[in-house]
């Protein structure tokens, strides 16, 4: 099976993140959305995105077409799969996916319309992605452990709770896992340093190092080949990134290939508690997320110097 992940209006909402991808490429909880579905439908995939990430990211020749801003779920998967050809599976006028032979947005409002009532995640903002990765996070550890068996941890470590999988060749020393409150998935080769403390839910990717001493906090996601150290909550590292040294980095997100200096921090709330605005760069201005916590977004190849300080939002 074939699909191919198209991107919609979220694709300029969601910038800075998506100059360099399609939507479906946001990793958020331990997957990207791209990978989710592939997981899900046992399907390859390509994308529908635009023309200069098309060599990149190349579409694929497919029937069945589906919104990459949407995260997938159990309820999703069988309303897809009962899609016929023609049909636009539909949530209002959000059009969720479409079984047909081309990708034409346009065609697709004129199929046979089949309405979806239940509620689903989305990303819209970028803001969405530190704020539902805690529920993405808990969906994929279900999705990669079930049936599956973990490999051990050193007993040097505390344990408390045993909701905890890991990965051939992931390793820890002297650290303490608290998956009680939410699971903690370890990939392959991943590396916890002595003296961490890791509380759930929590990710660690492949080829990925927590350093020593670090406080992780629930809801964060560290993507593949990075290495992380400080205090982090709630925040999603993609991969390819350093946030190594001391430092405080909560309700953020950072990109492939980022860098953030030594002593760096970010503020993830406002001295009088007030609302967050982000800047906006489909409206040029700065929106209303609706948040009391919101700290960094810095999309891919970005890098600050050692002691920075970024404001609220």
């Amino acid at each position: 099976m074939t699909i191919n992940l198209f991107d919609d209006s979220s694709w300029e909402s969601l910038r800075p993140l998506t100059f360099t991808r399609p939507v479906a490429d946001l990793r958020i909880g331990i997957l990207t959305i791209a990978e989710k579905w592939a997981k899900y439908l046992n399907a390859d995939f390509g994308f529908n995105t635009q023309d200069y990430l098309s060599t990149k990211y190349p579409s694929k020749i497919a029937n069945l077409f589906i919104n990459g801003s949407v995260c997938p779920d159990e309820s999703l998967l069988n309303a897809i799969n009962k899609l016929n050809a023609a049909e636009v599976l539909l949530k209002g006028e959000f059009i969720i996916a479409y079984n047909a032979d081309k990708f034409d947005l346009e065609l697709a409002k004129t199929l046979k319309p089949i309405n979806y009532n239940a509620d689903f995640i989305r990303l819209v903002y970028p803001n969405d992605i530190f704020t539902h990765n805690g529920t993405e996070l808990k969906k994929d550890f279900s999705l990669l452990t079930k049936g599956r068996t973990s490999c051990t941890l050193s007993s040097t470590n505390t344990f408390l709770g045993d909701n905890i999988f890991v990965e051939e060749g992931a390793v820890a020393e002297c650290s303490v896992f608290n998956s009680l409150q939410g699971p903690i998935y370890l990939g392959k080769n991943a590396q916890v340093w002595e003296s961490s403390n890791i509380r759930g839910s929590f990710a660690l990717c492949e080829d990925s190092s927590v350093k020593m001493g670090a406080k992780i906090y629930p809801n964060t996601t560290i993507g593949p080949h990075s290495r992380v150290g400080g205090e982090i909550n709630n925040a999603v590292v993609w991969g390819y990134s350093s946030k190594g040294h001391e430092g405080y980095l909560g309700n953020a997100v950072l990109g492939q290939w980022c860098n953030i200096g030594a002593d760096s921090n970010n503020s993830n709330l406002k001295n009088n508690y007030a609302e967050v605005k982000l800047w906006d760069y489909k409206q040029e201005t700065f929106r209303k997320t609706g948040l009391q916590f919101c700290g960094l977004i810095m999309a891919d190849h970005s890098k600050c110097g050692i002691n920075t300080m970024f404001n609220t939002g």
